[in-house]
């Protein structure tokens, strides 16, 4: 073993870094995440065998599914096997389809989901490697049919082969805008979860037919302002939601790619409240 590997395994024995921050480091070191299965166990065998067995051996790719526009770009991450699974769509931030929102689809693929990560800007060419650039095309996107695209792959997902035809939503910041506005065009979805997006007009939360969990941050005042509006009129229409707000916390608080915003406690909570409530919706 090389040092490197040493000093993670013994930063993970004192429980200085959990298991999936383990497993990531490790997986950067070997090459991949296969290679860091294989090699894990090498370091002591008893130790190592309850991290070995909840680690999820995933089948990442690229695909393409037909949109509102044409043929829509997206990161597709599936559990190794034949079983069937209920799947969930990610929804990206306002810069595209970044390499922060592949991994948070890979994360909800070891949850137990077939997770498709849509890339919005294929109309435009694909996310460009620029994130300010990005950003700028965010802008340029024509809103309706940016809407038609994701409820596109709520079809695609429903008829994967390896879907049990229950689909979900969750997106953040921008995404989690969407993901609200795919609960509201598509009656089929079975579950949604955004995470601090705008919310949907009054007037059009009755038509959504999904359960909903919203979370948002505790400060956030132009996207909070919009939650007793978007709370009445789902109790009006009679929708299960819940609503969690994480005081103390900024817009953006699930990217722990941004330093400045990122909170790992709440993160951490939001996850896992989103991963029971898509199980519990979805069976998975």
């Amino acid at each position: 073993m090389s040092e490197k590997m040493n000093e993670l395994y013994d930063d993970f024995r004192a429980g200085k870094v959990d298991r999936r921050e383990f497993m990531k480091k490790l997986a950067i070191i070997t090459g991949g995440t296969a290679a860091a299965v294989f090699v894990f166990p090498e370091q002591n065998s008893a130790d190592a065998s309850p991290v070995e067995s909840d680690v999820t051996e995933l089948v990442n790719e690229f695909i393409t599914y037909p949109g509102e526009t044409g043929e829509m770009r997206a990161y597709l991450s599936v559990p190794k096997g034949k079983k069937k699974l209920p799947a969930v769509i990610v929804i990206h931030e306002n810069r595209g389809l970044v390499p922060h929102i592949q991994d948070v689809n890979r994360r909800m693929a070891e949850e137990g989901f077939l997770a498709l990560a849509p890339d919005a800007l294929s109309p435009l060419g694909g996310t460009p490697e620029d994130m300010d650039k990005g950003r700028t095309m965010i802008g340029q996107l024509d809103r309706d049919k940016t809407i038609k695209n994701f409820v596109a792959a709520v079809k695609y997902l429903k008829t994967h082969p390896r879907s049990s035809g229950m689909v979900g939503c969750t997106g953040f910041c921008w995404g989690g805008a969407m993901t609200n506005q795919v609960a509201v065009n598509a009656p089929e979805l079975n579950a949604a979860a955004p995470y601090y997006g705008s919310t949907p007009a009054p007037e059009d939360v009755p038509k959504i037919k999904a359960p909903v969990m919203a979370h948002y941050a505790g400060n956030d005042e132009r996207i909070n302002a919009g939650i007793p509006a978007f709370e009445e009129a789902l109790k009006k229409a009679g929708i299960e939601y819940q609503i969690f707000i994480y005081e103390g916390t900024e817009h953006g608080f699930n990217n722990d790619t941004n330093t400045d915003r990122y909170n790992k406690e709440a993160a951490d909570l939001a996850w896992g409240r989103t991963v029971k409530f898509f199980r519990e919706k979805m069976g998975g």
